[in-house]
């Protein structure tokens, strides 16, 4: 039979008070809650951050850009092959350009990591990329400020450069950058346009990059021994089959690829990503929930034994209720509203620590680091992960006070009278 709301009421009061009377020893059961409740909310937040700091990555990027490439970049398939692979040529990404019909724009790339980048006494090692105009109509090519090379200036080989975000930042910490003179690979170039900031944790390279147009690429660096890219722009994510399946085949037939044999080149898209993302939530999601269960079963075995000493403790006080009338199923709900009600003290004491913590991170990592990729993640605990402490707590408590809820409600009032 269901509880009267009268007792429910009675059975909390009795609770209460019984928590206030052992205020302290109530305090310091709940140490593993706690821990256990700090970390579900730290684990949860920088979980949660990780979303937030990948999806704005992703939104940069573009989840309608693919990239014929000679390297798959997932890190899957076996290294030597694709080392083995025949260098994707300029003359084979032209005929690409020509080709391509579903794509809203196909676009040439090569690339020399390592190259050098100098403004006066200032110098950076970086990525730089050769590209045409339309590389500026992609996501990866906006400009925060001034504007991308033109088709003409890439046609007359213009030593004009687009530098991205962090290259700015290193150089000119305090000014503006357009217009300014720097050298790459010792040769002058003017400073025409600042890509967006795109890069985010892990991926903090794509920000440390600077785009010159393809023409001036080769006569500054040579096409002789390097492979270019192909970046594929769909205009619609829809439309992701489509242009892959025809960029696929116009670069097998270009490569002239036998048909029945596998692929000489890749199509990377950002998915790639995805999984290495998915492994690093995987990771921080075990550890933490390891340490999670861990901190809970200690905190619960505390609860459990605190409330095995409440009940002896209590053992006259039962008997009288009983001798009374009190029923069974009042007692147990008092006792398991009572070790409920330590873990939400637990939950109460841990959530303030966990919103000091996280804010303290976020403060540190953006002030001090400058971690600019933080603005993507909030500095507050976010309200669900709240409601998840506390729900997590009250289960904890109930299962930790269940065993002694029982042993109280099954005392025999007769015996229990008699205790001293």
């Amino acid at each position: 039979m269901m509880l009267r709301l009268s007792e429910l009421t009675e059975s909390f009061r009795i609770s209460v008070t019984a928590l206030r009377q052992n205020l302290m020893r109530s305090v310091l059961t709940t140490g593993g809650v706690v821990v256990g409740v700090l970390l579900v909310v730290v684990m949860g937040w920088t979980l949660k951050g990780l979303d937030s700091v990948w999806e704005q990555t992703i939104g940069i990027l573009g989840r309608d850009m693919l990239y014929i490439d000679k390297w798959h970049w997932g890190g899957g398939g076996n290294w030597r092959t694709m080392e083995a692979r025949k260098n994707i040529t300029y003359e084979q990404a032209l005929r690409m350009q020509e080709r391509m019909e579903s794509a809203e724009y196909t676009i040439p790339v090569i690339q020399r990591w390592g190259g050098s980048i100098s403004f006066r006494n200032k110098q950076v090692m970086c990525s730089v990329q050769g590209t045409t105009a339309d590389y500026g109509n992609t996501p990866a090519g906006a400009t925060e400020m001034g504007r991308w090379f033109s088709g003409i200036e890439n046609q007359h080989g213009a030593r004009v450069t687009v530098i991205g975000h962090g290259i700015a930042k290193t150089l000119f910490p305090e000014r503006d950058a357009l217009g300014k003179v720097i050298k790459i690979n010792g040769h002058p170039f003017t400073i025409i346009g600042v890509v967006e900031r795109r890069g985010f944790v892990f991926m903090d390279f794509i920000d440390n990059q600077v785009f010159i147009p393809i023409g001036t690429f080769q006569t500054t660096y040579g096409f002789f021994g390097k492979s270019f890219s192909v970046a594929v722009k769909a205009g619609n994510e829809k439309l992701m089959d489509i242009v892959r399946d025809e960029a696929r085949g116009h670069m097998r037939s270009i490569r002239n690829v036998p048909p029945g044999s596998e692929d000489d080149f890749s199509i990377n898209e950002m998915e790639a990503f995805d999984q290495q993302v998915a492994s690093i939530r995987y990771s921080i999601w075990a550890v933490g929930i390891g340490l999670t269960v861990l901190a809970f079963v200690v905190g619960s075995i505390g609860i459990m034994n605190i409330m095995y000493v409440s009940v002896t403790e209590r053992t006259r006080e039962i008997g009288i209720r009983k001798a009374l009338g009190a029923r069974r199923s009042s007692l147990l709900v008092q006792f398991l509203i009572e070790s409920s009600a330590l873990c939400v003290i637990g939950a109460v004491i841990a959530l303030p620590i966990a919103q000091i913590l996280v804010g303290t991170t976020y403060w540190v990592a953006h002030s001090i680091f400058n971690l600019e990729w933080l603005s993507a993640v909030s500095p507050f605990i976010q309200f669900d992960l709240l409601l998840i402490a506390i729900g997590v707590s009250v289960v904890v408590g109930l299962m930790a006070g269940l065993l002694p809820a029982v042993r109280a409600s099954r005392l025999d009032p007769v015996e229990a009278l008699r205790y001293e």
